[in-house]
């Protein structure tokens, strides 16, 4: 018997894992749960996967941004109204940034990826995921001596298959994309979900109270 664990895999770009994010951080559901965030590149997952990006599949965008916006209100998530300038964009930067974050300063990782995610989703910027945006805001979490040591390192070719070890350790474990919940009940039973819309069975599975959360009517 043991507390329930979560590794919550993610990337920047998406904005299911940004509310998927925002839930696990402010839901009282989950503060008995152990969560390991995992950045990992999305655009990697797909290819592992042979998954089309979901904005080259007709009908399905126009789809994903109703449902991005639907969940953000059901769970309180500020969230733009307009689709981010310049989206889809790469998050390679961001997200190595991220890997090596959590690699050396794991205690920092939950507040920079929520900065980045706010500034990316809630603000529309998405130019924060890349190198040249990134050091005002990883300063205010780190200091800037740290910063600027994890943004140069980040361009080390090391640094790159970090971030390729995560994904694969996301495909491993049955990931086709984003967000993806590896879960570990108190029975000690492992499973995994798929989708901010399965957050229901996460809770499930874990033996969470959802009454706590009145958003989660929704899903169960």
């Amino acid at each position: 018997m043991g507390p329930p664990r979560i590794t919550f895999y993610f990337d920047i770009g998406s904005p299911f894992s940004y509310t998927a994010f925002h839930v696990l951080q402010n839901s009282p559901l989950f503060t008995e749960c152990i969560i390991d965030y995992v950045p990992v590149l999305l655009r990697d997952l797909f290819q592992k996967c042979q998954n089309p990006p979901p904005i080259l599949v007709k009908n399905k965008a126009q789809w994903i941004n109703r449902e991005r916006l639907y969940w953000a209100r059901r769970f309180g998530v500020p969230m733009t109204e307009a689709v981010p300038k310049g989206f889809p964009a790469s998050t390679i930067d961001a997200q190595t940034v991220l890997s090596l974050i959590a690699e050396s300063s794991p205690e920092k990782l939950v507040g920079v990826t929520g900065q980045l995610f706010h500034t990316f989703w809630a603000k529309g910027d998405t130019s924060i995921s890349t190198a040249a945006n990134l050091f005002p805001l990883i300063e205010r979490e780190l200091d800037q001596e740290v910063a600027s040591r994890i943004l140069q390192v980040a361009e080390n070719l090391e640094s790159k298959e970090l971030l390729t070890d995560n994904t694969q350790r996301a495909f491993d474990s049955g990931a086709f994309g984003l967000p993806w919940f590896e879960c570990i009940n108190a029975d000690g039973e492992k499973e995994g979900f798929w989708g901010i819309d399965h957050l229901g069975r996460v809770a499930d599975f874990l033996h969470l109270n959802t009454s706590l959360d009145q958003s989660f009517r929704v899903l169960l």
